[in-house]
């Protein structure tokens, strides 16, 4: 099978390019390539409707920077040419979520209130993937201003599409950076998880997706959603690819006063040194999920789809093989209420954060006449949110009340303690589990048809109900391929660990990669390139 050279992995291409075997703009041509024959017709705020074609196509992109592209792609081979050395991620192509601000671009956070708001900086993130080398090609789609688990809820249509299969969601709210990353549109992607917006569409895509230690990587340029559970990290085609990517983005920021001190772990070094002696723990609280009924509200119990807990149990197995100790029954009680608290909190913080888009310092601002200032915020918000960011501002301010705070904010704060003290308590070096990590499922299902879940807020955020934890706890967390279902749909297993153990969560999963690259369904292809 011949490997187009925008299908390889980030280390790969760096690894040809600093050989002469490829050139950067060699890299750049064939992605545009790749770019050209899977992407479909551009996503817009016009009104939209839908096109046969467009369940076909993925969609990914909202803005391309080609010209910027071609100038960084020549600078590589330049520095080349001149014997100097253009950085760890020289050549490779990368896509930005438009939650991350660009300079020169269009950042629109998938948003019509800021469709023509031009950003004057760049965010700390994609500098340093810059900086290092990186060719941008783009802003990727997203839920608006992050807010959605499918990628539908965006005012840029039409919605991105699964590569695997384009008639279902790619996941969200980083489900264009995902997918692009599996269809070869880009070789690293940079996403946000809030509450598990990085590894649920990695899950539904077949890719890898981190989620650091919150602080690890700087959020300076990140459109803030909820200023305490956001997290900017790589979406990668494999591993390595993963390590090499926070490598370079993570570490202290004088613009962001929530970055860590604590000092940057060589992620890579250490990558394939396996897990014999590690203690891998599985949680029967991930296993099974507690949500509410849509008619009645009360609450239900199902067990995660079979094939994705047979893969999690396999992964289990295939890592005892490699000489972990697996720990059964560790009890990860507060789990169910994740989402619940999620709710609140979240909300909260958006209500806070959408604040500043009032239609005067910028973004859209209603053109016709008003008769005052609240009336120009009034028209402007309206014209320009769309209905998740208005319901969120809705419910944010009223859990935030006075006469309701104690009843939900403060409740759902002291939830969050509970999920932490969970982990806290199953990663104790002195208790009675002391893990390395948590194994568990990434998503309870594969990817869900466009359309079947759009709509109904409460069951769309329940697709986050096995990632939401992490971002509670402020913990690291890897999804990792794991297999296909019987749709030849990708499966996704998850890696918890303890804060700033991202060196250690990458060897897991470095180690199940290894240990299972000559399997069947590694060589599986996404419906969208059987053509290409």
């Amino acid at each position: 099978m011949i490997v187009e050279t925008c299908d390889l992995p980030a280390h790969e291409l760096v690894r040809r390019l600093k050989q002469g075997e490829i050139t950067a703009v060699g890299i750049l041509e064939s992605t545009v390539a790749r770019i050209d024959a899977v992407e479909g017709r551009a996503p817009t705020t016009a009104p939209y409707q839908a096109e046969a074609m467009d369940q076909e196509k993925i969609h990914a992109y909202i803005t391309l920077t080609l010209d910027r592209a071609h100038e960084q792609a020549q600078a590589v081979d330049r520095a080349l040419e001149a014997g100097e050395d253009p950085g760890v991620l020289a050549g490779v192509p990368i896509s930005i979520k438009d939650i991350f601000c660009l300079r020169g671009t269009p950042s629109t956070a998938g948003s019509r209130i800021l469709e023509n708001f031009i950003s004057p900086y760049t965010a700390t993130p994609a500098s340093r993937l810059e900086a290092a080398g990186a060719v941008t090609l783009g802003k990727v789609n997203l839920d608006e201003f992050t807010y959605g688990s499918s990628n539908e809820s965006s005012a840029f249509l039409p919605p991105p599409g699964n590569p695997w299969d384009p008639k279902r969601v790619p996941g969200g709210s980083s489900g264009a950076s995902a997918a692009a990353v599996a269809a070869g549109e880009s070789t690293i992607s940079l996403g946000t998880d809030t509450a598990g917006s990085i590894r649920q569409p990695a899950s539904f895509c077949g890719v890898v997706g981190l989620k650091p230690t919150y602080g690890r990587v700087s959020r300076y340029g990140l459109i803030a959603f909820a200023s305490s559970l956001d997290c900017p990290g790589p979406v990668t085609r494999d591993v390595t690819d993963a390590a090499l990517a926070l490598q370079v983005i993570a570490g202290q920021d004088p613009y962001d006063a929530t970055t860590a001190a604590i000092p940057v772990d060589d992620y890579l070094s250490g990558l394939e040194k396996g897990v014999a002696g590690m203690r891998i723990g599985l949680s029967p609280d991930y296993f099974r999920l507690r949500y509410p009924d849509p008619e009645t509200g009360e609450l239900q119990e199902q067990p995660v789809a079979p094939e994705i807990a047979a893969a999690v149990r396999q992964a289990a197995a295939i890592l005892a093989e490699a000489g972990a100790e697996i720990v059964e029954d560790v009890a990860m009680p507060n789990t169910q209420y994740g989402i619940p608290a999620y709710f609140v909190i979240s909300r909260v913080e958006a209500a806070s954060n959408l604040h500043r888009y009032d239609g005067v310092k910028y973004g859209l601002r209603y053109e016709g006449a008003v008769e005052d200032m609240i009336e120009l915020y009034q028209k402007s918000r309206g014209q320009g949110f769309g209905p998740q960011p208005k319901l969120r501002i809705l419910m944010g301010m009223y859990v935030s009340a006075e006469q309701y705070e104690k009843d939900y904010y403060q409740k759902a704060l002291r939830v969050r303690t509970l999920i932490r003290r969970d982990f806290e308590t199953a990663f104790d070096p002195q208790g009675d589990h002391r893990l390395d990590c948590l194994l568990t499922p990434t998503t309870p299902t594969t990817a869900f048809e466009i359309g079947r879940v759009y709509g109904d807020t409460v069951l769309m955020q329940y697709a986050d109900l096995l990632t939401v934890p992490a971002n509670h706890a402020g913990i690291p967390g890897i999804s990792i391929p794991a297999g296909l279902d019987s749709l030849n749909l990708p499966i996704g297993i998850q890696l918890l660990g303890p804060d700033f153990s991202e060196a250690k969560l990458l060897r897991v999963a470095r180690a199940y990669e290894m240990a299972t690259d000559a399997e069947a369904w590694r060589k599986g292809k996404p419906k969208v390139l059987e053509a290409t």
